[in-house]
């Protein structure tokens, strides 16, 4: 199992840009699929996005054009870069991670990931 812990959540205004961080450390799997997903209050936790060790990406029809997901190998870090924020973007946000060849056609699931982060918190007003 990996270690997840994001950052750099916060408060913006409707339109604004925010970059969320998601550090891995512990096991470090040479195959894997890891995403990004939100809970928002009164709704169930929705995915986001996925990215896999070759770098093919998969994105929400919510957050297409808006949303980038990356990752950094050296830094073992994958990042959500958030832009044309909107108020429904309000969530907690996690990063999730599994040991996988690519990112599967149920990485919308929550069931495919087995390591989770704390969340961090965005809040668009």
């Amino acid at each position: 199992h990996v270690q997840l812990v994001e950052s750099g959540g916060g408060s913006v205004q409707a339109g604004g840009s925010l970059r969320l961080s998601c550090e891995v450390s512990g096991y470090n799997p040479s195959s894997y699929c890891m995403g990004w997903f939100r809970l928002a209050p009164g709704k169930e936790r929705e995915a986001v996005a996925a990215i896999d060790v070759g770098g093919s990406t998969k994105y929400a029809d919510s957050v297409k054009g808006r949303f980038t997901i990356s990752q950094d190998n050296a830094k073992k870090t994958l990042y959500l870069q958030m832009s044309s924020l909107k108020s429904d973007d309000t969530a907690m946000y996690y990063c999730a991670a599994e040991e996988k060849d690519f990112c599967p056609r149920t990485w919308t699931v929550e069931m495919t990931f087995g390591d989770w982060g704390p969340g961090t918190q965005v809040t668009v007003s």
